[in-house]
């Protein structure tokens, strides 16, 4: 049975991979999405269980929907 770190992992690299790419520091992101800066490096690290809530904010400051940081990133061919 999956405990759910499957999908944190998933939020983690995801919301992770948006910032960068948007040129954004844990900072940046936090201030636009309403929360702290310590909220997002956990979210980052999958250390911490988003909301829907939050995850709605993360993903409106990121200019993309929830359903597109729940998506797993694919791997790049190496």
């Amino acid at each position: 049975m999956d405990d759910g770190s499957g999908i944190i992992g998933v939020v983690a690299e995801t919301v992770r991979r948006a910032r960068k790419s948007a040129g954004w520091s844990q900072e940046d992101l936090a201030l636009e999405a309403d929360v702290d800066r310590t909220y997002i490096s956990q979210v980052e690290r999958g250390k911490r269980n988003v909301t829907i809530v939050v995850l709605s904010k993360i993903a409106r400051a990121l200019k993309t929907t929830p359903d597109r940081l729940l998506i797993p990133p694919r791997k790049s061919k190496g």
